[in-house]
């Protein structure tokens, strides 16, 4: 399926969220993903079907005060 991931156009054959990111080798730690500009929540990554020509956002945790 095609998906835009980050801005960049990738073909994979993926179906949910979990499987993205592991067929990316991300971290399901300290990550926060959005599908579409919707924010996905953790709880939901497992069950949460991609489409083809989905836009999805990954960003990257930052700690700081």
């Amino acid at each position: 399926m095609k998906l835009i991931i980050n801005d960049e156009i990738k073909t994979l054959a993926v179906t949910t969220v979990s499987s993205l990111l592991t067929e990316l080798e991300q971290p399901d730690k300290g990550i926060a993903i959005a599908v579409n500009q919707t924010i996905i929540s953790r709880q939901n990554w497992d069950d949460f079907q991609l489409s083809e020509n989905d836009q999805v956002t990954l960003f990257q945790a930052i700690a700081g005060g």
